[in-house]
């Protein structure tokens, strides 16, 4: 490899009057993605030069390019993060089949990527024969293998990763889907490795796992900083705790005994992030010796109240990362915001439904972000859930919050009258005073955002490449005003919403930097043919129909239908499952007469056949079909 990379860079080629050698020691320090794409585009040469010395890829979803295609433009990356499922599948919203398989990624990244080191897979159907081959082939250089809410493998498969790949510095795990057969993975591991600095089985239910493994863990790696893991009794973890001295973060363990017989326990010197399932008022001394140093508090699975939040975060005064349930409450984020005045992230869940397991002062209404939003002024990131919001709220954020680049409400409906709707005004201050927002998620109710709103969303959000909207506007006149905006949007979410597929086309067409749509609850057409106005050259266009959905109590659910659009340079998958139709392929029915749509023009036919060319006149020949019964004609989705 370095001999090929020396002889394209010897210094005898030369762009714009310097030599390569001085551009692969800028590109060097060059790791952002948008950064390094703008430098291969300014000549051929640049390009390659970019593309030899990238060491690391994001593929935003696996159906976007092949892994042949990968190979030929990045030959020497060392590590790749590959995007399967769409994001609402964590929501039970795509069917289990959709798709996102990671076999033919794994084929080739085993066997032709020779300087990969680290796999990232995300919402992928990893397979036990996947991981053995990884293990394989790669097994003698692979540092890193994230399987991130992944699905399809075992334990077996881990085993097979665990007793090859000897110097694995990270293995994450965290929410997939592992059918566990034993634990013997666990062990190969901490028989067999000396370098690991992260493990991460984190909401997997793999309860298979010995505390004696873990302990030789800690006694053979020394660089051991996090370990997240699931539900294992802390008394249990005295010998890990006591070895793990380079340890930094932890998460998992429960409380099984009496309060008082984890008075003694002790945690590594080192520790600054921390996350305790089960942890309840009485088990909560533990962590007042070391609160101070906390920098990430992981509060999701604790069962404290409020008052028990606002005691323990009193503590925390160096506290830069919280995450937690809505059960923090107004006053608890008050003193949040008087306590932690680091605070850069924060992340409040909603609770549990039934009313039992509510505190009374567990809400979450504009009197907390109010507080939030005048405290903790290093905020970049906040997502929340609340029962209640003001304009005045969101414009006192979007006067405060100048370092917020990542934005997420959900207005939950408990409440049947909200103190202050529409919050058109308050959007807009929150957008034009955050300028710094890159993601962007509001999810409200009917009458929460007008068509004026909507299109306040358009104009003030220039940097924003993320987006989420949920049941916002009131018309097509909300979406189109809406997408004459966002230059710089590149993946739009939209649900619950009453566009209609016309409005859907026209705003693709008009939002100029979109690479990527999901649409769940539309106003949809009998036919789906208004779709066909955004159908372009490499851009995929699949619909999920409407299908009824177990809510686990004996009850069915109606899932509205979806459209997935999206960039590919691959073309049309060939790995759809029934409950996926590519808009390449439809089929409309009246009577007898049939309309067939895929995307090859040349095609041979018997009988009669219409010809046209172009999207433009499928109208036409619609009518014409409508007359002449007997006619059949075939149409490409690339006009």
């Amino acid at each position: 490899m370095t001999d090929k990379r020396a002889t394209s860079c010897n210094g005898s080629q030369r762009v714009h009057g310097m030599s390569d050698v001085v551009f692969e020691c800028v590109l060097a320090y060059i790791d952002d993605s948008r950064d390094r794409q703008s430098i291969s585009l300014v000549c051929k040469r640049l390009n390659e030069l970019e593309a030899q010395t990238r060491k690391h890829v994001t593929i935003a979803l696996c159906y976007t390019a092949t892994p042949k295609q990968l190979l030929r433009r990045f030959p020497f990356v060392e590590s790749v993060k590959l995007k399967g499922k769409p994001r609402a599948a964590m929501y039970n919203l795509i069917p289990e089949d959709w798709g996102g398989f990671a076999t033919p990624w794994v084929e080739e990244l085993s066997k032709s990527f020779s300087c990969l080191k680290g796999v990232h897979f995300r919402r992928m159907i990893v397979k036990d024969e996947d991981l053995e081959l990884l293990a394989r082939e790669r097994g003698h250089v692979l540092q890193v293998l994230k399987l991130d809410k992944c699905s399809g493998f075992s334990t077996d498969g881990l085993a097979h990763v665990t007793r090859s790949c000897r110097n694995l510095k990270v293995l994450f795990l965290e929410e997939s889907q592992v059918i566990e057969k034993d634990g013997n993975w666990l062990h190969e591991l901490a028989s067999n490795n000396t370098q690991l600095e992260t493990l991460n089985f984190y909401m997997t239910d793999l309860s298979l796992v010995s505390s004696n493994d873990l302990e030789l863990i800690a006694k053979r790696c020394k660089s051991l900083a996090s370990v997240k893991i699931g539900d294992c009794e802390i008394l249990d973890l005295v010998g890990f705790f006591r070895f793990a001295g380079s340890l930094e973060e932890f998460s998992g363990g429960c409380f099984n005994h009496h309060a008082e017989e984890y008075a003694s326990l002790a945690y590594p010197q080192g520790l600054r992030r921390l996350g305790l399932n089960y942890m309840s008022t009485n088990e909560m001394p533990i962590v007042y010796p070391f609160a101070s140093r906390l920098k990430k508090l992981d509060l999701l699975y604790a069962l404290l109240d409020t008052e028990d939040h606002c005691v323990l975060l009193q503590r925390c005064p160096n506290l830069e990362v919280l995450e937690t349930r809505n059960v923090i409450g107004d006053r608890g984020l008050e003193v949040l915001a008087c306590s932690c005045k680091k605070l850069k992230r924060l992340r409040i869940e909603r609770g549990a439904d039934e009313q039992e397991l509510e505190d009374e002062e567990g809400v979450v209404s504009q009197r907390g972000l109010t507080a939030i939003a005048q405290g903790c002024l290093e905020l970049e990131y906040i997502a929340v859930y609340v029962s209640d919001i003001t304009n005045a709220a969101l414009e006192t954020m979007g006067t405060n919050l100048k370092n917020l680049c990542d934005f997420r409400m959900v207005l939950l409906d408990k409440e049947d009258v909200i103190t202050d709707l529409p919050l058109d005004n308050g959007i807009r201050s929150l957008l034009s005073g955050c300028n710094k927002l890159r993601r962007f998620a509001l999810y409200l109710r009917p009458g929460g955002l007008t068509d004026v709103g909507l299109t306040y969303i358009g104009q003030h959000s220039q940097n924003i490449r993320w987006m989420l909207l949920g049941y916002l506007g009131e018309s097509d006149t909300g979406l189109l005003g809406f997408s004459r905006g966002c230059p710089s949007l590149q993946k739009l979410e939209v649900r619950g919403c009453c566009f209609s597929e016309k409005a859907l086309a026209m705003a693709v067409l008009q939002l100029r930097s979109l690479r990527y749509l999901w649409v769940q609850g539309y106003r949809g057409s009998s036919t789906g043919f208004d779709l066909l106005a955004m159908a372009r050259p490499f851009w995929n266009i699949e619909i999920i129909p409407p299908r009824k959905v177990s809510s686990g109590e004996g009850k069915e659910l109606e899932h509205p239908a979806h459209i997935l659009a999206y960039y590919s340079l691959a073309g049309p998958r060939t790995d759809f499952p029934p409950s996926v139709i590519p808009l390449d392929y439809i089929v409309v029915l009246k009577g007898r007469r049939s309309v067939k749509w895929t995307s090859e023009w040349r095609t041979t036919f018997e009988g009669p056949t219409l010809k046209f060319l172009g999207v433009a006149n499928l109208r036409m020949a619609i009518k014409q079909l409508v007359e002449e019964p007997n006619t059949t004609f075939e149409a490409s989705a690339i006009s």
